[in-house]
């Protein structure tokens, strides 16, 4: 029996003349799935599989269902008789584009079994001569498939011996995906044996020397469990290379380590095959500290070099490790191009002032879920760029020895002993001043946001984003929003309580308390509800906190912006005021040193109304409010003297006095929430959230927490933080259920917008799930406002009535789901564009088809 072992990753060829059982064969040895037959494909596009005729389009399918399985890193199989190098050349090509392995397989049972299978199927009669020619081209290219560029060849070429062979699928030499770990990744060392030592022992390793038949050895003791990972470079430059392989081979040897193959080892071991290499880059060192090893050193030596991989890929496909890093679509695949790449990363082509090779930023475009730990590039410090972290932090040349433990992604440091080379060039992060991830979110992709979206949130499971949404919201990105690297969060829209059944009432809190009581929640914290515009402050301790947390410009010490994510005050010294007003009451609460943060994001709402919808008022509201009284009064007073000459219009009259008299409250409604702003001192900021700050997002406190820290704020003797008023209702209490409902009558009879009612827990499930956030409970005049000057008449309050609350409902959960997942992820550091992600899903989702009263 043959034993075929092909890769489980590959692109194999079938190779044989018609009749020579290539579909049995595949049929046998792979899935349905796996198998993409030219005959069927013929079969997809005219219904015959035997028309030759359009098999120029077939073979277009064939290539198409190729390339995309390969782009998925699948296997796939091409069933068809490839006989000619040219048939086979766009299999090579296809299979190098996606860097998966081409293997052929040749099935030649001879000339006569083909001829005689062929001629028992009445589609395939087509005589000897056509078998004859196709076996004699397959024989004659035999001994070149290597050299067309197949990495693997197999024969076999009678009927019994293609029945007993078994194929059997093998990973590539890259894929330890099984290897959970935990790890320890150790970067760049460059001949610096005493400084890995140190790093070894920091990490928990015990290093032991000793000799072994007079050869000096080392054994390497691991802590329980853990495995070291080193990303390359071991050799040149430094002082003392012969230690660095003889620890790492021995781990590597052990069971304890893996070590990938760094530019310096293959050019070490070049030179010990005897190539022709430039001595340059500390190899000059290396040599002369090789010709002072022990026979047995020298002996292993090369067969360790020739054995490392480009890159491995490890617990379960969460991490991968090269020297110089690795693209999405290279990650546990095998070709030329991905361990050049491995290697030596990308340059742009150009030569900087030291005369080194400008290097290009392939992680600044990174996309990949696959973690990718890397060196080559030495560093000032190791920084996370979209998933990607290069942890040569310049040893050798006087910097740290820098190795991340994984999956904890804690890095641990520990300083070069002396400068051992003098660099080329200084070392220096790629965003200069900034930080390398702020330097790779520069420029946001489109593509990252745009078409339909599934989002994966940690409250809510995947949310779905319309592309019609997402297209809306792509303009007001675009054109109206403040710079994305402030817009950590946009707050999600907020329901209304369900219809009261009470006459002459749109809203009323039993409806909340009922709602939440029948879902289980045993507390629900009663807010009131200012009338203001909803505001999203992020403030910083200093200039330099919000530029390195914030990325921000110059001088910027803060952001505040609306739930479109517009900035909420046109001019910058405004916004700057009212943020040092803030910071003073959060220097003066304490809050900075208790929560470790030196900035908080923060949810608010700022008054008056005015301030942010002066314009509205003027040009919807008020003339409402100015024809309404105008023309009723003009009609009330005809009527009044219609009626003093005895005409019967007195129920007429009276209906005209109430709608005007329903006017006139209209036109009061916003009275309450108007004032005139001149500065800051007008202004009124009420913060009823903390959002997050340095570490942790807030939402795991309960809103009594949240509402104890505001009025904490409020106390600091500041009038710009206003107080909200607040009580936490027990929902088994009927009195103070009651007590509350008295208090929002009181709240809304002095003008009061409402409040909101939210249970206790800032994240609360029910049986079937996540709960509403947050119900607000308007009061009768603001509704007024909202739907007219006369929804309270009873003909217009029953239509009103059948409002629905569904659409709205879902939307406010998605929405609370994606901020808190936006929070989530810039907590954790992660790009901006997964960041960016979220927050433009909540702004698309405000496009949706809802009544925007409700």
């Amino acid at each position: 029996m043959t034993t075929l072992d092909i890769p489980d990753f590959a692109l194999v060829v079938l190779i044989g003349a018609s009749g020579s059982g290539k579909s049995t064969f595949a049929a046998r040895h792979f899935a349905p799935t796996e198998v993409i037959s030219s005959d069927h494909c013929r079969a997809l596009v005219v219904d015959d599989e035997t028309d030759q005729s359009i098999s120029g389009d077939a073979f277009e399918l064939v290539k198409a269902i190729a390339d995309k399985r390969l782009k998925h890193r699948r296997l796939t199989v091409i069933d068809a008789t490839n006989v000619r190098p040219a048939d086979r050349k766009g299999w090579i090509e296809l299979a190098r584009r996606w860097h998966a392995l081409p293997v052929a397989i040749v099935l030649d049972p001879g000339v006569d079994t083909c001829f005689s299978r062929n001629k028992a199927r009445a589609d395939r009669d087509f005589g000897i001569g056509v078998v004859q020619r196709m076996s004699s081209e397959i024989r004659r290219g035999l001994g070149g498939l290597q050299r067309e560029g197949f990495r693997q060849v197999w024969k076999l070429a009678s009927e019994a011996e293609i029945d007993a062979a078994a194929v059997e699928r093998k990973p590539l030499w890259t894929d330890k995906r099984h290897d959970q770990g935990p790890f320890d990744i150790v970067g760049d060392i460059h001949g610096c044996a005493d400084e890995l030592q140190d790093l070894l022992a920091a990490l928990g390793y015990v290093v032991a020397w000793g000799e072994t038949s007079g050869e000096r050895s080392v054994v390497v003791t691991p802590p329980a469990g853990r495995k070291a990972v080193f990303v390359g470079d071991l050799v040149d430059r430094g002082p003392n290379s012969p230690d660095v392989l003889r620890i790492v081979m021995s781990m590597v040897a052990a069971g304890t380590a893996y070590c990938v193959q760094g530019n310096h080892e293959r050019k070490f071991g070049r030179w010990l095959e005897g190539r022709k290499v430039t001595i340059a880059h500390g190899l000059q060192q290396t040599i002369d500290q090789y010709d002072g090893t022990d026979r047995g050193f020298r002996a292993a030596l090369p067969a360790f070099l020739d054995d490392l991989r480009s890159h491995v890929w490890l617990d379960g496909g969460r991490l991968a490790v090269a020297h110089a890093g690795l693209k999405a679509e290279m990650i546990g695949r095998g070709s030329g191009a991905v361990r050049e790449f491995a290697l030596y990363g990308e340059t742009t082509g150009e030569i900087d002032e030291f005369g080194l090779p400008v290097r290009a930023d392939w992680a600044a475009g990174y996309r990949g879920e696959t973690a990718v730990v890397y060196g080559h590039t030495p560093m000032p410090e190791a920084q996370w760029v979209n998933n990607t972290l290069c942890i040569d932090t310049g040893c050798v040349f006087g910097g740290k020895l820098t190795a991340l433990r994984w999956p904890e992604k804690a890095l641990v440091e520990v300083p070069a002993r002396q400068v051992w080379c003098e660099p080329m060039r200084p070392l220096r992060p790629v965003g200069g001043d900034r930080s390398s991830q702020a330097a790779a979110d520069d420029l946001l992709d489109m593509e990252d946001v745009s078409g339909r979206r599934w989002i994966d949130t940690t409250l809510r499971g995947r949310v779905v984003v319309a592309e019609e949404n997402a297209s809306a919201a792509i303009e007001v990105m675009s054109r109206f929003a403040l710079a994305p690297q402030w817009l950590a969060y946009l707050p999600p829209t907020m329901s209304p309580v369900e219809t009261s059944a009470r006459d002459g009432w749109l809203e009323r809190p039993e409806e909340a308390f009922a709602h939440y009581r029948e879902r289980g929640v045993a507390e629900v914290v009663c807010e009131e509800k200012h009338m203001g515009s909803r505001a999203v402050i992020a403030l910083c301790r200093t200039a330099e906190a919000a530029k390195a947390r914030f990325d921000a410009a110059d001088g910027e010490t803060g952001a505040i912006w609306t739930r479109t994510g517009r900035g909420f005050f046109a001019a910058t010294a405004t916004t700057e005021a009212l943020l040092a007003r803030l910071r003073a009451a959060v220097e003066a609460a304490g809050l900075w040193d208790e929560l470790s943060t030196d900035w908080l994001l923060l949810d608010a709402e700022i008054m008056p109304w005015s301030a942010k919808a002066g314009a509205l008022i003027d040009a919807q509201y008020a003339p409402v409010a100015a024809s309404s009284r105008a023309g009723l009064s003009a009609a009330a007073e005809a009527l009044s003297r219609a009626a003093a000459h005895g005409a019967p219009v007195a129920e007429l009259l009276a209906k005209v006095s109430d709608r005007a008299g329903r006017a006139d409250l209209y036109a009061k409604a916003w009275a309450p929430y108007v004032w005139p702003v001149s500065g800051v001192d007008d202004l009124k900021v009420a913060p009823f959230h903390l959002l997050a700050s340095e570490g942790r997002v807030w939402f795991d406190q309960d809103h009594a927490w949240h509402m104890g820290l505001a009025e904490r704020l409020a106390a600091t003797g500041d009038l710009v933080v206003a107080p909200t008023r607040w009580r936490v209702v027990p929902l088994a209490d009927a009195a103070a259920c009651a007590e509350a409902v008295a208090w929002w009558e009181a709240l809304t009879g002095a003008g009061g917008e409402g409040m909101v009612v939210k249970p206790r827990d800032f994240v609360a499930r029910g049986a079937k799930g996540l709960l509403q956030p947050a119900l607000k409970v308007r009061g009768r005049e603001y509704l007024r406002i909202i739907y007219g000057p006369e929804y309270d008449a009873p003909e217009h309050l029953e239509r009103l009535r059948v409002r629905g609350l569904g659409g709205k409902r879902n939307l406010a959960l998605r929405e609370f789901a994606l901020g808190h997942e936006a929070l989530k992820r810039f907590v954790e550091r992660a790009p901006l564009r997964r960041v960016h992600e979220c927050v433009f899903a909540v702004l698309a989702m405000e496009s949706e088809p809802i009544d925007p009263r409700l």
